[in-house]
């Protein structure tokens, strides 16, 4: 039965963020092999994408969620950690420790529509993120980094 009723919601609202984001994987597996191992989180937006949410408090990758949350790649949260260093400190309070501010964790836009975040984290923060943004690219979205 759970085959038919996914069948259907395909049919008719096209393929998931996961279903794609998976599906593509051949078209950047090559680029994700020259990295150390990986560890993936995803999360889902919540809201329209104008709002922030509260970061849930156990983080997948740790960068996913508190780039939704905060609305920007973890790149310019990383930037704004070193200009406003008492504002994260403040919000990864309020977070219970699952804000992470370095590259790796991004937002997937299609086209203003903010669909959700993904983070990366075994290898360098700045290959991290360069995995995240081809693996959503490879599906047809924006990668929006910081």
């Amino acid at each position: 039965m759970k085959i038919e009723v996914l069948a259907v919601r395909a049919a008719s609202h096209s393929l998931t963020l996961r279903d794609r984001l998976v599906g593509y994987l051949p078209r950047y597996a090559g680029l994700a092999s020259r990295f150390a191992p990986l560890a993936i989180g995803a999360t889902a937006a919540r809201c329209c994408g104008s709002c922030s949410s509260a970061l849930p408090s156990s983080a997948h990758a740790g960068r996913s969620p508190g780039a939704l949350a905060m609305g920007m790649g973890s790149r310019a949260l990383f930037q704004r950690a070193q200009e406003q260093a008492y504002l994260i400190h403040a919000v990864n309070t309020i977070a219970k420790g699952a804000l992470v501010p370095v590259p790796g964790g991004v937002l997937i836009m299609d086209g203003a529509t903010l669909l959700g975040a993904v983070g990366v984290s075994g290898d360098t923060s700045d290959n991290d993120e360069a995995c995240v943004v081809a693996g959503i690219q490879a599906a047809g979205l924006k990668a929006n980094a910081g």
